[in-house]
Parts: C-alpha cells; sequence; structure tokens
C-alpha cells in the first residue's frame, strides 16, 4: 500500500513538472504560408515581444503548402497544450468551402487564442498591362480571354480566391498560376510573368511607387488610410465587390481556458504598445483585440461569407 501511493505520488510530481515544462517550454507560431507573406511578415514582427510577455521562448516556424492546408493540418493535430499556435487568416475559412475535402475541420478542430486586426488587399497589374483603372483593367481582359494570368500564393490561398471572386464578378476569364508564398506571386507580376496579382497591404505597400507594378484598387469596403490614394475595387466600377481579411492566433482544439487566456492577455498588451503598433501600422494591419469567445465568433461569421464568396468564385479543388 505505502509502494503504491508513492508511485502515484512520484507519478503525480512527474506529470506536474512536465506540465511545467510545457508551460514554460518553446511555444511554435506556424506560418502555413512561405516567407514574405502576411502572415509571415506579422509573426515576425511580434513573436520576440509576445514571447518576453509571456516568458518563454516563440519560435516562428514556415510550414507551406496546399494553399496553406499542410501547416493548418499540423496545427490541428498538435498537442493542445498552448506550445502550437498557427497565425491564421482568411485563408482558414476560406478552405472550408474551397477544398472538396479537408483532413480538419476549419471551426470544429480549433481554438480561437488571439485576434490581431484585420488586413485589407490590393489589386496590382503589371507595367506593360494597359489599364490604369480597374474598369480599363477588365476591359482589357475581356478583349484577350484566357491570355492574361494572375498569380497567386498558392491554391486555396486569400490571394487565390480573392482574384478568382473578382474574375467571377467581372464575368472575365484569366488562369490562375499558384506559387509558394505572396512574395512570389508579387515577384511573378515585377517580372511580367504574371499580370495580375492581389495582394495583402503587407505585400503591397513596398511597391507603391515601384515603376514595375502599378497599383489599382483596394480590395476593402473603404479606402485604406496605408494607401488613401487608391480607391476601392468597389467605386472603381466592381460595385459589389469587398474582401478583406482578419488575422489572429489559432491552436488545437482543446487547450485549457486558463492557457487561451493567458496568451490572449499577452496579445492585448502587445497591441498596446506603441512599437508594435508601428511595426503593424508599416504593414497596414489595422490592430484590434479581441477576447477569445468574440474571436471564435468572428471566425464563424467568416466561415459563412467565404462560403458565399468561394460559390460567387467558381473555385473549387478536389
Amino acid at each position: 500500500m505505502v509502494r503504491h501511493l508513492a508511485f502515484l505520488l512520484a507519478f503525480a510530481v512527474l506529470g506536474a513538472a512536465g506540465n511545467a515544462r510545457a508551460q514554460s517550454g518553446v511555444m511554435h507560431i506556424v506560418v502555413p504560408f512561405g516567407a514574405g507573406g502576411v502572415q509571415d511578415i506579422l509573426a515576425r514582427a511580434i513573436n520576440s515581444e509576445l514571447g518576453a510577455a509571456l516568458g518563454r521562448s516563440v519560435i516562428v516556424e514556415n510550414r507551406p503548402g496546399a494553399g496553406g492546408t499542410i501547416g493548418t493540418g499540423y496545427v490541428a493535430k498538435a498537442a493542445p497544450d498552448g506550445n502550437t499556435v498557427i497565425l491564421s487568416a482568411a485563408s482558414h475559412t476560406i478552405a472550408g468551402s474551397l477544398y472538396a475535402k479537408l483532413p480538419y475541420d476549419p471551426l470544429a478542430d480549433f481554438t480561437p487564442i488571439a485576434h490581431i486586426g484585420t488586413v485589407d488587399y490590393v489589386l496590382i497589374v503589371g507595367s506593360a498591362v494597359p489599364a490604369k483603372s480597374v474598369r480599363e483593367f477588365i476591359a482589357h481582359a475581356k478583349a484577350n480571354p484566357g491570355k492574361l494570368n494572375y498569380a497567386s500564393a498558392g491554391n486555396g490561398s486569400a490571394t487565390h480566391l480573392s482574384m478568382a471572386y473578382f474574375c467571377g464578378l467581372a464575368g472575365i476569364d484569366m488562369v490562375h498560376i499558384p506559387l509558394k508564398s505572396t512574395g512570389d506571386a508579387v515577384n511573378e507580376v515585377i517580372a511580367g510573368r504574371s499580370q495580375a496579382v492581389i495582394a495583402a497591404n503587407i505585400g503591397a505597400i513596398p511597391f507603391a511607387k515601384d515603376p514595375r507594378v502599378r497599383l489599382l484598387a483596394m480590395t476593402g469596403a473603404h479606402r485604406s488610410r496605408f494607401l488613401p490614394e487608391l480607391p476601392t475595387v468597389g467605386e472603381s466600377g466592381l460595385r459589389d465587390y469587398v474582401f478583406d481579411s482578419w488575422l489572429g492566433l489559432l491552436g488545437p482544439a482543446g487547450i485549457p481556458k486558463a492557457t487561451v487566456e493567458q496568451i490572449n492577455a499577452a496579445m492585448a498588451r502587445l497591441l498596446k504598445d506603441p512599437v508594435i503598433l508601428d511595426r503593424l501600422a508599416k504593414q497596414g494591419v489595422e490592430p484590434q483585440a479581441m477576447a477569445p469567445e468574440a474571436f471564435g465568433e468572428l471566425l464563424r461569421a467568416d466561415y459563412a461569407k467565404m462560403a458565399r464568396v468561394v460559390k460567387i468564385s467558381g473555385a473549387r479543388i478536389d
């Protein structure tokens, strides 16, 4: 009996030590796309300070492929201890309707942890494209059906669906060229191998004055304070078009509430830090802290919205 009790006590001590190690160990922020995209830049803008706020190391880990579903599936199957999270965006909720089969459920298999902010996208065309407005670009594409292409960060990414949605509403036929990251997609347009890309503010702002490309319009419902001179797609001739993205941290389903609240509180503090706010502003991110429950409601609403967007775009991945 004494030996049995001693064994149980030792087991409990080891378990407690294991839990302590889990909480004090390294946190991995998985980015499901390659370097240079919105999630990658944002993750690297906050990881050091988030680690300091949590008293642990926070490492950014890129796991690109299959429109973000490889990295997302990896996180879905990770231990629900708060050590593995993903910096997600609209592509996460898009995937539920875009893919015929997914190895995870975008809502049920994830814990909403911390909303970070929102970001608009920008329609960019190469300088060789004879269009200086959305109307002119649509007219040019209609005059050349199937001859123009657009680049994206991969099948199922927000950069893919935003452009497929644009083409669907505009009634134009363009070829989709899926790549590994937003940076790769923008580079294809810069090089003249692709004619257009819809990239997040983060990927577009550095090229606002680059003569190799032309920024035509913002994709949000309103003009952006980051690129105030650009009209929206809606006011430029495609009235019903609106596309933007949330950004936030998700973890596997089942993360303890206390762990979620700890990370959420740390992120909320960061979103009041002038240094972090300056970094986000330079990347076109509108910061907004949000309780985990409110973030969960946003995810469910966005899932429904993106289902409508996917349907209109005609995009589908088997």
